[in-house]
């Protein structure tokens, strides 16, 4: 009496076992991405040196708030300013 019990149990669990290896695999290429170099304003640089180094911006923002803050604007990327020195540079994303 206990060996079709026996027989019923271990059937299933063979099947659960077995259940992983009955699943599709999917596979996903990886996106492909674009690799390119820009060289921005570093931290400390003057105006007159991200000037001289990056020609004239497109656009020239005048100072806001205290302490006074400048914006840049050239193709390709934004230079902030804290008085007259860099403190940061953003890259401006591809559209």
């Amino acid at each position: 009496m206990h060996r079709p019990l026996f027989a019923i149990t271990a059937t299933c669990l063979l099947l659960i076992n077995a259940w992983p290896a009955l699943a599709d695999t999917l596979s996903v290429p990886e996106p492909k991405q674009e690799t390119f170099s820009i060289t921005l304003p570093g931290r400390g640089m003057s105006m007159a040196q991200v000037e001289d180094k990056f020609g004239e911006p497109q656009e020239k923002n005048d100072a806001v708030g205290t302490p006074p803050i400048t914006t840049w604007i050239y193709d390709g990327f934004t230079v902030y300013f804290e008085d007259r020195f860099v403190i940061h540079a953003v890259f401006h994303k591809p559209k």
